[in-house]
Order: C-alpha cells, then sequence, then structure tokens
C-alpha cells in the first residue's frame, strides 16, 4: 500500500470528528464557502453567459488573451469552457457556425474533442482521428503554445515516438518557453513512457523550475512529480529528500501570491496532497489557509469522484494531527502551531 494513500486514509478515518471542532479551524474558509474549481472573475461572466446559449463574451475573453499573449490564462479558460461545452454541444456548435474560421472557437473545439477521446472505451482509434483538429487551431492561431499542449496532451495519448514528441515540443517552447500547460503535459508524457519513471520526470522537473522566473507555475513543476511519485508506490526511486525540495519550491511560490487567490488554487491544492503524504502536517494547514475557499478537483479526483468532499475531509484530518501535536496544557489560549512540527 502507498505510503501516502495510507497516510490520507487513516486522515480521513478521524476527520468526521474534527469538523466539530471550532478552535481548530482558525483561518481556514467554513466547509459551506469551499467552492469546487470556481472561476476568476473573468471567466464567471463568461460562463454565465454560455449557460444563457450566449457565445459572444467567451469569445471576446479568448481573443483578449491571444491578443495580450496571455497564454496561461488562455490555457485555463479554453479548459474551463471547453468543459462547459461538451455538456452544451448546441452551445459551441452556434459559435462555429458564426464564426467558423474562429481561432478560439476552434481551439474550444479541439479541446472538447481530446477530452471526450480520452474518455472514451475507444480512446485510442478517437485519438488518431483528431489531429486534424489540432492543426486547424494551430495554424489558425501561429503564436498561440495552447494548441501545442493539445498536440503535446495528444501524443502521449497515441503514444508517439521520443522523436516525434521532441518536434511538438520544441513548437510549443518556440512560443512560449515556460508555458506551465506545456510543461505539465511533458511531464505526463514522460512519466507514461516507462512505469517508475520518476527520477527522469523529477531531472525534467527541476531543470525546467530552475530556467523560470520567480513566481512562474513552471516552479511548482517538481511538486507535481513528487504527486506522481506519492501516488505511484514506487517510494525507492526518487530520495525522499527530494520529494521535500519539491514540496519547499512550491511552498516559496505559493507564498508569493494572496490568500485565497484563485489563480495558484491548484497548485496548492496538489502541494497540501504532497505535504500530507510526507506527515508535514503543520505546513499543510498553512497551505489550506492560503487556498481559502478554492478546492480543485485535481489531486482530490483521483481518490474520489466526490473531489470537495474529500478535500474538506483531507482538511479536517490534517487539522487533528496539528492538533494532536501541540501538547494539551499549551492549547488554550494559543494561536496556530508553530512551524517546527512541517
Amino acid at each position: 500500500m502507498v505510503r501516502t494513500m495510507s497516510l490520507l486514509r487513516a486522515l480521513l478515518s478521524t476527520a468526521r470528528g474534527v469538523r466539530h471542532a471550532p478552535h481548530l479551524a482558525d483561518g481556514l474558509a467554513p466547509d459551506h464557502a469551499v467552492l469546487l474549481d470556481a472561476p476568476d472573475e473573468r471567466l464567471a461572466p463568461a460562463l454565465v453567459a454560455a449557460a444563457l446559449g450566449d457565445h459572444e463574451p467567451a469569445a471576446k475573453l479568448l481573443a483578449a488573451t491571444r491578443g495580450a499573449a496571455e497564454w496561461e490564462c488562455r490555457d485555463r479558460y479554453v479548459t474551463r469552457l471547453a468543459a462547459f461545452a461538451r455538456g452544451r454541444d448546441e452551445w459551441l456548435a452556434g459559435w462555429l457556425a458564426a464564426t467558423p474560421h474562429d481561432p478560439d472557437a476552434l481551439l474550444v473545439r479541439a479541446e472538447v474533442a481530446l477530452r471526450r477521446a480520452w474518455e472514451s472505451p475507444a480512446r485510442a482509434e478517437r485519438l488518431l482521428g483528431l489531429r486534424p483538429l489540432i492543426e486547424a487551431a494551430a495554424e489558425a492561431a501561429p503564436r498561440d503554445p495552447v494548441p501545442w499542449r493539445l498536440a503535446l496532451d495528444h501524443a502521449r495519448g497515441t503514444h508517439a515516438s521520443h522523436g516525434a514528441f521532441e518536434a511538438l515540443w520544441e513548437q510549443a517552447v518556440r512560443r512560449a518557453a515556460h508555458h506551465y500547460g506545456c510543461h505539465v503535459a511533458a511531464l505526463k508524457y514522460l512519466s507514461a513512457q516507462r512505469r517508475g519513471a520518476h527520477r527522469e520526470c523529477f531531472d525534467f522537473a527541476e531543470q525546467a523550475a530552475d530556467d523560470a522566473l520567480p513566481g512562474s507555475l513552471v516552479r511548482a513543476l517538481p511538486v507535481r512529480a513528487a504527486f506522481a511519485r506519492l501516488t505511484a508506490g514506487d517510494a525507492g526511486s526518487v530520495p525522499e529528500e527530494r520529494v521535500d525540495a519539491a514540496a519547499d519550491l512550491a511552498i516559496e511560490l505559493s507564498g508569493r501570491y494572496p490568500v485565497a487567490d484563485p489563480w495558484p488554487a491548484e497548485v496548492r491544492n496538489v502541494l497540501v496532497y504532497v505535504l500530507a503524504g510526507r506527515a508535514r502536517w503543520a505546513a499543510a494547514l498553512d497551505q489550506f489557509r492560503l487556498i481559502g475557499p478554492y478546492a480543485t478537483s485535481f489531486p482530490w479526483s483521483s481518490e474520489s469522484e466526490d473531489p470537495l468532499g474529500r478535500f474538506l475531509d483531507a482538511r479536517d484530518g490534517v487539522r487533528l494531527e496539528v492538533a494532536s501535536a501541540v501538547p494539551l496544557r499549551g492549547r488554550a489560549g494559543r494561536g496556530r502551531p508553530g512551524g517546527h512540527y512541517a
């Protein structure tokens, strides 16, 4: 049994009792206020309009990201709009009918098709037919790295050769050398190529993080590699010190962003999972405070069909572990426990 899984299950077994201990919840968003994958202030109006059948706000939003080269925002918004479109075919069809050559509509169409293919029992066959859609999106916006993130995901699903993948990777980094989505796609490809290739994944992630600017989400790439190592049950392939160093780097990155900021929410959710897996309870609780109300499906959906419930249970379990580490005589009247438990 994987160490991190057994630790998290131990948390969940005792979490229910903590929920009724308000003195342990200082600085944490109340359970009822926690949101799953909440959109930011730019995306929310576009999603509201989309629910009413209007594609114009989404089109304007994506056009603005393309014009300003806001590639990280663009990638995130495309992913969320595609998630919406998967349940509303007529919305995307109307957008494409109105502007069939719109680079943004073509990109959302390719993202929808890719996600549907990944979830299909006939994944390999469906993925093979998607290359023209991805190429159309790339040709419609030559500066945009996001279609190349799709191409990298497509390469992983079709078991493309290293040479073919490297050619796609070159195109991606030529457009945005430190694009987080493309780096995550590359990390997933490396992990999928050979079972237990965690050392290679760490090598790639650490080099990318070293090359990135302070504040770049790429600085959290090693903690993504640590998450994969913790959940794969291959504890011996990478020293624990390297996992802790990845977590420390992500803690430094997290500290550069405000409390309850939706932008680094997924990074913080992954980080808190890794910290809990390493039994670094106080550091994990600090991150839960920084997360605020912004739970994200990943990584919790990797364990449960109820990622929000799993987030809340893990948070309660961490609170219990921190509380149990504080001497009974010192609990009354104290603030949060000192960081030496991290």
